[in-house]
């Protein structure tokens, strides 16, 4: 199974989102809250190449993106064999 690291936050409607779909799978995955934290928003933004918004989901190290994006690659049917789930 992949690995998969979700940068987020405690009040984060779309990082519940996102955590709801992989939970939903199955999938276990590290949650890296940055909300007390400069070192880890530092590092969450130079990992995606700037974002400062979260969630931010890494899959394998891959930068997926957000929510949105987690869930447009679980409708066209690429995430679960992203997360070796097929």
């Amino acid at each position: 199974m992949a690995e998969v690291e979700v940068y987020s936050s405690l009040h984060c409607l779309f990082c519940r989102r996102a955590k709801k779909l992989l939970s939903g799978k199955g999938v276990s995955f590290k949650e890296i809250e940055v909300d007390w934290d400069a070192a880890l928003r530092d590092e969450m933004v130079k990992r995606s190449n700037g974002a400062r918004t979260v969630p931010q989901i890494f899959i394998d190290g891959r930068h997926i993106g957000g929510s949105d994006e987690l869930a447009a690659l679980d409708r066209a049917g690429e995430l679960d064999q992203m997360l070796g789930l097929d």
